[in-house]
């Protein structure tokens, strides 16, 4: 198998029978959409296979020495960097994360992006079935997902100039729009 396959492999496993908590589909999609807006932007395997593998450790049972034995030590890095520290208060970890992401590297930030661009997708499509209630899904509010995403945003723009970042830039655009 190539390494792509053995990811999205043991993407699926560890995602068995979890669903996206806005609209109920199967948790697996996401991590997938956001291999695909990776490799569509012309990252290498080891970025779209960590792409496939960027929620696991946060979200799964599984660790990192399996991710290590399955996918390698450069794909786990990228997963580390991109895997959130929940049991730290919300934004601490979301300061964390940022500040890891950041220091990590343009494969890093082209994964953090996509994910974000998929979930931003995501949150305006359900946010256009419910209105108002699409906030109600997120551990915190609408003020909240906003700091997030624009801290995020402008410490890449500080870093980094791609085509990722302009469409993530327009997403949070059209969030900040939104009604809470």
């Amino acid at each position: 198998m190539t390494l792509y396959q053995t990811a999205l492999t043991l993407a699926v496993d560890a995602h068995a029978g979890q669903i996206r908590k806005h609209n109920g589909t199967p948790y697996i999609v996401h991590p997938i959409m956001v291999a695909r807006i990776v490799e569509a932007a012309g990252y290498t395997e080891d970025v779209v296979s960590a792409a496939l593998l960027h929620d696991v450790l946060e979200d799964t049972t599984v660790t990192a020495e399996t991710i290590e034995t399955v996918t390698g030590t450069e794909v786990l890095h990228m997963v580390q960097a991109l895997s959130e520290e929940k049991g730290m208060e919300w934004r601490a970890r979301k300061a964390l994360y940022i500040e890891t992401v950041v220091a990590a590297g343009e494969s890093v930030w082209a994964i953090s992006v996509s994910d974000k661009i998929h979930n931003a997708e995501s949150l305006l499509a359900f946010h256009a079935e419910v209105g108002n209630q699409a906030w109600s899904v997120f551990n915190k509010g609408k003020a909240d997902k906003i700091w997030f995403e624009e801290t995020l945003l402008a410490a890449l723009q500080k870093v980094w100039q791609h085509p990722l970042l302009e469409q993530y830039a327009a997403l949070v655009q059209k969030m900040q729009l939104l009604e809470a």
